[in-house]
């Protein structure tokens, strides 16, 4: 069985034109843009745009699309009796045997954890993001609009994140940190990513939930304040990822050869912690189900597998056309089971 709202599929990319070995960009021009020749750099999708002027686009949606979740949302009120946490085919023991053996409340306080499951992981994927960003920005002109707008993000996953917090709590239900291992791997990944497999890996983190999200805020199965929490995160990522695919469209075209290879490693590497990361084990055994009858049966799923290829398939699709999928690094991406 598939979502009820399935994704329509986009068309693959083709392999992205070579950057002209001539005439490489200089470096900054001092105004916070730089002297590149746009017309000259293309990919797949077309000519680049100007950072500056996509940063200024961006700048002027957020100041007319961003939310206080303090004081858009109704946290006072208590969760509706019999409503959904997310919606029930996005919970990942949907359509399996044991999903058919659980009682109808038993489901629905499933999708209560693993709510909370992925606001957690949500908060622990922005600090990264965060992070990335800052350095990012680090060596650029501090008066660009493209640092401006990337602050402008800073501050929104700075909400996001202690709305995410706030969310856990008025769920009832725990934290859900992830493991030891994948909390260092991503030390590891914030210290040592360079800027393209940054944003790759932010585009990762944010398009896959963001079509989970899609479906869960128009929901009326789900409870109230959950859509609205899902309401506010998918109106303002939507320029998170416009700004790194922008982004990364010009690293992968601008950056060394060892760097793009490297990227593309390094993101496969994070795909496949992603994958693992996305389902925490601990919400079965809070639920009172058998946890590795549950996790063998989730890994088992041909509905899971398809609800995470359709929800990572737009980036799929977006970084095979702009070459981040070749090599070694599509059969780890395969492996993760975010590409079919």
């Amino acid at each position: 069985m598939t979502p009820p709202h399935p994704v329509t599929r986009l068309p693959r990319g083709g392999v992205p034109a070579r950057a002209p070995e001539k005439g490489r960009p200089p470096g900054s021009s001092g105004t916070g843009g730089e002297d590149i020749d746009f017309e000259a750099l293309r990919d797949a999708l077309g000519a680049l745009r100007d950072r500056e002027r996509v940063a200024e686009r961006l700048l002027a949606s957020s100041a007319r699309h961003s939310f206080d979740p303090d004081t858009e949302l109704d946290w006072e009120s208590p969760p509706v009796a019999g409503l959904w946490y997310w919606p029930p085919e996005l919970v990942s023991l949907y359509d399996t045997p044991l999903w058919y053996r659980m009682s109808e409340e038993q489901r629905v306080d499933l999708s209560r954890h693993e709510a909370a499951a992925l606001a957690s992981l949500g908060i622990w994927f922005e600090l990264i993001l965060m992070q990335l960003l800052v350095r990012h920005i680090y060596d650029k002109a501090m008066t660009s609009s493209h640092v401006r707008y990337a602050l402008t993000e800073i501050a929104d996953e700075c909400r996001h994140s202690m709305m995410f917090a706030r969310a856990i709590r008025w769920t009832g239900a725990p934290a859900y940190p992830v493991s030891r291992r994948h909390h260092n791997l991503g030390r590891l990944f914030k210290t040592f990513s360079t800027t393209p497999g940054s944003f790759t890996a932010t585009l990762l983190g944010e398009e896959v939930l963001d079509w989970m999200q899609r479906l869960t805020f128009p929901d009326e199965r789900v409870q109230p304040l959950i859509r609205g929490v899902t309401r506010i995160h998918v109106v303002e990522e939507a320029r998170h990822v416009r700004y790194a695919r922008e982004e990364l469209r010009r690293q992968m075209l601008t950056a060394p050869r060892w760097d793009r290879e490297f990227t593309r490693l390094s993101c496969g590497e994070f795909a496949r912690v992603f994958s693992v990361a996305f389902i925490n084990p601990e919400v079965y055994t809070r639920v009172g189900l058998d946890r590795r009858e549950a996790v063998a049966q989730v890994r088992a799923s041909e509905h899971r597998r398809a609800v995470m290829r359709d929800g990572a398939h737009k980036l799929t699709g977006f970084l095979d056309g702009i070459g981040v999928l070749r090599g070694p690094a599509r059969r780890m991406w395969r492996q993760s089971g975010l590409l079919a």
